[in-house]
């Protein structure tokens, strides 16, 4: 019996869903196809309409603008023609050429006598009119590498004729934009006939078995959303299609606009290979990403306490490509191949460094002594004076060759992109250039560029300058630090500096300056093995000998001058003085990775940091407590990431720093949502964090209340300020960072091309 009605339940469901497909066939045919086929007659007719009015308007559009570009230049031109001044003609003509769809102009005497051009005026074309190839009026032109629009227009004094203005536009952008007009049309039309088509067989459907009996049939899942071995309703793959088709257009849309675009490793390889199609991508940098060290006789890999590195290590691995820096690990040598290459990471190769050997001598000169005794306190204003040797300097430009010719060697093309990095290489983006005159040259300046007083110090400010103008794009943390570059080169060098557009033309070469705040990987590969917060806070405490209720503060910092350890100390010891209950209950943690410490500076300053720990100690602590615990060696990332999940708040409070990625590492750190972010107000970080409790390093009396203030904020604020930060730092991530000046590199490089075929065809 129960066998019986079992078969009748599954013959009915069986002869239900033939019922409704043979339905849905007949709907199809009677309604569906006919629409499908109307629609595409209409699509068929429409677009091409649509592309030849598009094609008109467009032409129309650039007979307006090249009319309003001559009536906008006749004054000018015909002063200048009357006094025959044709040098400030071409200046005219040069300074109008910045428009980006302005491709070529031209003068010609009343007896078509060509009196003054630019350089990417077409051979093709002279002064005559009987010329039949230059009209009277607009015309366009279909070339091997696209359209452009021709016309000239005379010009007259006191209706005298004193000369006639040729003007050429490249209107190759309305082939494209036709293209996506069409193909754009194309899925509009065809989406409608999907969602019509669907909803013609929904209604049919719904009308034909009764709105009752087939809203039953919605909420039985064991008639419309089948199990994987019973047959799929009809409907379905019209769904599917709808659901993917949207799909692709989100995608392309969120590629078109960076802003919709969820940024990780793969969203970067497949806009660069869409964008860049496979170009060669070089990074250069002092600092390498992994350093092959020897420790008891075993050679180890350390990754260096870097924000450059934590920046671009994860870039790279993402985009694939060589690596060059300066192989300064003891065990460097011993694992590089004949070339002096190593490939990296070491558990999942899938870069390649070069390394470059310095001498002693150019160690010191060009690193210790140019570089960070000159150039770095000259750009942090951390109130310590630059010192500027000529030994240094030279040394400074012999290194800087040396890579250049390392980058000349490893380029397999003759238009790379390349990445330099940092104030080491200040000289390098002029040295390429002179070598590989195609290539695209990204620098990128990780430290505040300082306003043109300070800048002046330095002996060889002109030089530096010069350098830099030899990339394609220079790129800065803040627009703060853009603007002061842009009055420091109106000040040394006679170069057009386009405010506007943040464009110097120097030496018949431009180069745009942007900002482009650095930011970290997302999420954080060290997060992967790490173990949960409360895992982290009880380790960390059992490790220092700390009781589990006690109250931690971070700072993790390289042992340098413009970070503000000492500074940072003496808001500790006013944290103590003013609220004296927290002594015995609070304990900073400062990691502190020695730098450079064969420089004076440096040295000076870790005693300083040192004995100001033990004053710091030996007046607050006690048996089993110490407020100040330091700890001057280096961690590794997994290390420090461990400290950020256990403490309640990370204090950064750099004197001046270009941005500061460990306030935006502290962040990444915090799923929990808990723990403060103390940090400076003279960070690039501070300008994106508002939510962080924000201070002046110089004042410690205010640093020690926001101590206080971190210390004791409620749960749900802290929440609410972390949930905000991490949806930015997740957002505007590293992948962002380099996708945006990648792809400016290659807007750039479009352009050029561009330039270069239509210069060719003529």
């Amino acid at each position: 019996m129960t066998v019986n009605r079992a078969a009748t339940r599954s013959f009915k469901f069986y002869f239900d869903i033939k019922v409704i497909y043979d339905a849905g066939m007949r709907l199809s045919a009677r309604f569906v196809l006919p629409l499908f086929l109307t629609l595409g007659l209409i699509a068929f007719f429409t677009v091409p309409l649509v592309d030849s009015l598009t094609l008109k308007w467009f032409v129309h559009d650039t007979e307006i603008r090249s009319q309003l570009v001559a009536n906008a230049l006749s004054d000018s031109i015909e002063s200048a023609l009357q006094k025959k001044n044709y040098r400030k003609i071409s200046r005219i003509f040069e300074h109008t050429m910045q428009d980006e769809r302005l491709f070529a102009l031209a003068l010609c005497s009343p007896t078509n006598v060509m009196v003054s051009k630019t350089r990417s005026f077409p051979k093709k074309f002279d002064c005559s009119v009987t010329n039949p190839e230059l009209p009277s009026e607009g015309k366009v032109y279909d070339l091997k590498s696209g359209p452009i629009h021709l016309a000239y227009y005379p010009l007259s004094v006191d209706g005298k004729l004193i000369g006639k203005l040729i003007l050429i536009h490249d209107i190759s952008f309305i082939q494209k934009r036709n293209e996506a007009t069409k193909r754009s049309l194309y899925i509009f039309f065809l989406v409608i006939a999907a969602v019509i088509s669907f909803l013609t067989v929904l209604i049919a459907e719904l009308s034909w078995r009764g709105w009752i009996q087939t809203m039953r049939k919605l909420l039985n899942r064991d008639r419309l959303f089948l199990t994987k071995d019973a047959p799929q309703p009809a409907l379905t793959p019209i769904v599917k299609d709808i659901r993917s088709l949207i799909q692709d257009l989100q995608k392309e849309r969120s590629y078109r606009d960076p802003s919709l675009a969820q940024w990780t490793p793969k969203t970067l390889k497949k806009i660069l290979n869409e964008h860049l199609a496979g170009d060669e991508i070089m990074i250069v940098s002092n600092r390498e990403p992994y350093i092959h060290v020897y420790h008891d006789d075993q050679i180890e890999v350390q990754v260096p306490a870097s924000g450059l590195v934590t920046a671009l290590e994860p870039v790279m691995r993402a985009c694939s490509g060589t690596w060059i820096a300066h192989g300064g690990g003891s065990a460097d040598r011993a694992t590089v191949d004949s070339k002096d290459h190593v490939r990296v990471p070491p558990e999942d190769p899938a870069y390649t460094i070069r390394r470059v050997w310095l001498t002693e001598k150019e160690e010191s000169g060009y690193y210790y002594g140019f570089s960070n005794e000159g150039l770095w306190p000259l750009c942090h204003i951390a109130h310590t004076r630059p010192t500027f040797r000529n030994e240094d300097w030279n040394a400074y430009v012999e290194v800087n060759q040396k890579f250049a010719k390392t980058v000349i060697e490893e380029a397999k093309t003759d238009n790379p992109v390349i990445l330099v990095q940092d104030y080491h290489f200040a000289l390098l983006p002029q040295m390429i250039r002179e070598k590989l005159p195609k290539a695209t040259i990204i620098t990128f300046w990780h430290i505040p560029w300082p306003n043109p007083e300070a800048f002046g110090i330095c002996p060889w400010r002109e030089e530096i300058l010069k350098g830099l103008l030899g990339s394609s794009i220079l790129g800065f943390h803040t627009r703060f630090h853009c603007n002061n570059f842009l009055d420091t080169v109106d000040r040394f060098l006679e170069a057009r500096i386009d405010k506007e557009v943040s464009n110097i033309s120097f030496n018949e070469k431009l180069t745009a300056v942007h900002h482009y705040p650095i930011s970290i990987e997302w999420p954080p590969a060290v997060a992967k093995d790490q173990k949960p917060v409360p895992e982290c806070r009880a380790h960390i405490r059992e490790m220092n000998g700390m009781p589990q209720d006690r109250a931690i503060g971070i700072g993790v910092d390289r042992l340098d001058y413009t970070k503000g350890i000492l500074e940072r100390f003496l808001a500790v010891e006013r944290l103590l003085e003013l609220e004296p209950s927290w002594i015995g209950k609070f304990t900073f943690v400062q990691i502190a990775a020695p730098t450079r410490s064969t420089i004076e500076q440096y040295q000076h300053l870790e005693v300083q940091v040192r004995s100001l720990a033990r004053r710091i100690n030996d007046r607050f602590g006690r048996e089993g407590y110490e407020p100040i615990c330091l700890k001057v060696e280096h961690h590794s990332p997994a290390q420090v990431f461990e400290y950020f999940r256990a403490a309640e708040l990370c204090f950064v409070n750099s004197l001046h720093d270009g941005m500061n990625l460990v306030s935006k590492e502290f962040i990444a750190a915090r799923e929990d949502e808990q723990g403060v972010l103390v940090l400076s107000q003279f960070t690039g970080s501070a300008k994106e964090l508002p939510e962080a409790v924000l201070v002046n390093p110089y004042n410690i009396d205010q640093c020690a209340a926001a101590l206080h203030l971190a210390l004791s904020m409620p749960p749900d604020e802290q929440r609410a300020r972390m949930r905000s930060m991490r949806k930015y730092v997740e957002e505007f991530n590293v992948y962002r960072w380099a996708g945006k000046m990648l792809i400016d590199a290659a807007r750039m490089r479009q352009k050029d091309r561009v330039f270069e075929r239509i210069t060719t065809d003529f």
